[in-house]
């Protein structure tokens, strides 16, 4: 840079959103200027297999343009660029990456990949915002655009329309605003005029370990990164894949990746760890109903034969396995999705 250059400036935004987050989103960009002078990235959590159409939605509402990138587009300040279904959404560099990497919490695209890979590339340049959502995802990737250099913004939890994903974020990270919609927009163009702080000093193997995990997201696993050297590898199989999970820590936050490149928070590694118990438990269910049927058809068999004593003996197996049938139907009824953020005590905007 000349000395003659101005100043870097907060030129990159990274918003991440799940439930809630489409009529959050379209509020937020509906009220930026036309000359806003960022990038604005988006990941909104959608299905894989479903069809977007909030590129479009942002483009009608706000004055500057949103589209899918294509891969390997140049960054271009004042445009809106939108995650893709089904893959993640990156920034490499000046080119925007769309990428079927590994999913982080089973999704793609993740909010956490999006972040990490700005912060990595641009630093103090960054402004990240958590919207309303489920679960926790955001957190993380918000914790390394704070540690990066950049500023955080999370979305008031007592006006989100799903509180989880800014009290997560408000709970393993302290960031610079938390704001009402109303007030994230205005906020984002006074914060886009200010130049961008110096690049802090952050430890050689923390910025590896996020390089690492920027390239898994990419699409390069333990083929070329051995990711269970990063951590503490743990007795817990991944939900995805079954292979072993490594413990990473950032700050307080404890999160998960596996040798293939599956990651998740401990929320999201509890969650996907209940729905496997209750898929398991719907297993039993079914073998359960099925030698229930298969008795009654050998009772009736029986009956068939004029042998009523055996008959009777096959139907009272049967009346037995019903009462388990019932019991276990009871149980999965009763089974709760398991969640770290229900065990967190208040996030500290909250407590006041």
């Amino acid at each position: 840079m000349s000395d003659n250059a101005p100043p870097a400036t907060r030129d990159i935004v990274v918003m991440g959103a799940s439930a809630g987050g489409v009529q959050v989103l379209l509020d937020v960009v509906r009220a930026l200027p036309a000359d806003f002078p960022a990038a604005v990235f988006i990941v909104q959590h959608i299905p894989g297999y479903a069809v977007s159409y909030l590129a479009e939605l942002l483009d009608r509402a706000s004055p500057l343009p949103a589209r899918h990138p294509q891969p390997g587009e140049v960054v271009r300040p004042g445009t809106i660029y939108v995650a893709p279904p089904d893959h993640h959404l990156l920034v490499e560099g000046d080119q925007v990456l769309t990428t079927r990497g590994p999913k982080e919490n089973r999704f793609r695209p993740s909010v956490d990949a999006l972040f990490r890979s700005a912060a990595y590339t641009y630093g103090p340049r960054v402004i990240g915002v958590v919207l309303t959502g489920y679960l926790d995802d955001g957190t993380s990737g918000l914790w390394t655009v704070q540690r990066l250099g950049g500023l955080t913004i999370v979305q008031d939890p007592k006006e989100a329309y799903v509180p989880d994903m800014p009290r997560n974020a408000l709970q393993y990270v302290t960031p610079d605003y938390v704001v009402p919609q109303p007030e994230l927009a205005p906020l984002l163009v006074r914060l886009t005029a200010q130049p961008a702080p110096a690049q802090p000093s952050v430890p050689a193997e923390e910025l590896t370990r996020i390089a690492h995990e920027i390239t898994i997201a990419k699409g390069d696993t333990g083929l070329t990164i051995n990711i269970l050297s990063e951590g503490e590898l743990t007795p817990f199989v991944c939900p995805s894949c079954q292979g072993p999970l490594v413990k990473l820590v950032e700050g307080q936050q404890l999160r998960f990746r596996c040798r293939t490149g599956h990651g998740f928070t401990l929320s999201g590694l509890l969650a996907a760890v209940s729905e496997g118990v209750e898929n398991q438990l719907y297993n039993a269910l079914q073998g359960l109903q099925e030698s229930q049927q298969l008795l009654h058809q050998v009772s009736e068999h029986y009956t068939q034969l004029g042998q009523p004593a055996v008959a009777t003996g096959f139907e009272e197996q049967a009346a037995q396995v019903q009462q388990r049938v019932r019991a276990l139907h009871e149980a999965i009824l009763q089974q709760a999705t398991l969640s770290a953020s229900s065990r967190l005590p208040p996030a500290p905007s909250e407590s006041s």
